[in-house]
């Protein structure tokens, strides 16, 4: 079991009666229900960054927090338990880890605006049904001081009405990320809702001129600034589908202290017992990875990269174990759309294909050891 500091304590407790009150899983019924074309609530959002968890990852001279990934781990965990729309990821992860990296004019522009909840911003990165960041087809082509983009991106998560696109793209052989106004005639974005009903996009660039001053960082940094920011975010979503996992173990237990079959609860017997004991030290073995690979990120070590990955790996498994045996000990209610365990099973396996599901990150740690 993880130990907390009496900061990181204080925060955990925080966001857990936050997100019960004001960012449950009703909230999401709600907004699927409503079809929400934001796909999160505005109001909410705003709520979020008052309570600075949008600057959690920003420095302080960009109007961040500076709390590092451990603290923000711990407030995606507690999304990930009450299913919050947010784009908290998207935004004050990937898109501020972005700026932060690259630093500069674009960073002392936007992370203010991220920070006081006045922007969202999404990473514009995916091409194809599988993450594969190795293989992107975009291309920046130079043109005098600038660029001419020409892009499809798929699955931009919250990149429908978002207020800046931070764009991947190829300029020769390096890699080029372009902050990108998706209102411009050149960018077609159409609204994608995901398995989970989350508001993603599917994005169309067609010969859009780009001033170098739209370049975050030099094309020599662009590879290293784009690792870190898949690392954090890499790590925070693990955290978030840690929450997932936690949530649904939880609730089954008590599903198995409440339903009696034979006259006595189905808790009791010993077969059920037995698959949730070893549910339990699962989650707990991963909660123990995510939570090195968040405190590697914050120390700048170089273990951060293979345990990033191993995290994200572990966590999809363990996740997936945890939805399924939900479904089924719940018998069939379990897949009925008034309980909640389907819904956390569909968000599961969005998060599982974000940023790379478990074969794309084995794979890559089995390359990277010469098997």
């Amino acid at each position: 079991m993880e130990l907390f500091s009496s900061e990181e304590t204080l925060l955990k407790d925080s966001a857990s009666g936050f997100m019960a009150e004001n960012a449950s899983v009703q909230a999401l019924r709600d907004l699927r229900d409503q079809k929400e074309a934001l796909g999160f609530n505005q109001e909410l959002h705003k709520t979020l960054a008052d309570m600075g968890w949008f600057g959690m990852l920003l420095p302080e001279d960009a109007g961040g927090y500076d709390f590092g990934h451990r603290a923000a781990g711990l407030v995606a965990e507690e999304m990930g338990r009450n299913l919050t729309a947010s784009p908290f990821l998207s935004t004050a992860v990937l898109s501020a880890i972005a700026l932060r990296q690259s630093g500069g004019e674009h960073l002392s522009e936007w992370g203010p605006k991220i920070a006081t909840g006045d922007a969202v911003i999404a990473l514009a990165i995916d091409e194809g049904a599988k993450h594969n960041p190795s293989r992107i087809k975009a291309t920046a082509e130079p043109d005098g001081n600038g660029f001419i983009l020409n892009a499809r991106k798929r699955a931009v998560f919250d990149g429908y009405n978002a207020d800046r696109l931070i764009v991947v793209a190829k300029t020769g052989e390096d890699i080029g990320l372009f902050l990108v106004d998706p209102s411009t005639a050149e960018v077609e974005v159409e609204r994608n809702a995901m398995l989970d009903s989350r508001n993603a996009a599917n994005i169309q660039i067609t010969n859009l001129h780009l001033d170098g001053k739209d370049l975050l960082c030099p094309l020599d940094k662009g590879a290293t600034v784009l690792d870190a920011t898949l690392r954090s975010g890499r790590s925070i979503a693990a955290s978030e589908q840690l929450g997932v996992a936690r949530e649904v173990a939880e609730r089954t237990t008590a599903y198995l202290n409440e339903r009696k079959q034979f006259g006595v609860p189905i808790g009791i017997f010993q077969a059920l017992q037995h698959r949730m004991a070893d549910l339990y030290c699962q989650i707990e073995q991963t909660a123990s990875l995510i939570s090195s690979a968040l405190r590697a990120i914050d120390t700048t070590s170089d273990k951060a990269e293979a345990l990033s990955r191993a995290a994200k790996a572990k966590v999809a498994k363990v996740s997936r174990v945890a939805t399924e045996e939900a479904v089924q000990m719940h018998g069939g209610i379990g897949m009925t759309d008034e309980v909640d365990v389907g819904l956390f099973m569909k968000h599961d396996r969005v998060l599982t294909e974000m940023l790379g599901d478990s074969a794309h990150h084995i794979d890559f740690l089995l390359k990277r050891r010469g098997l």
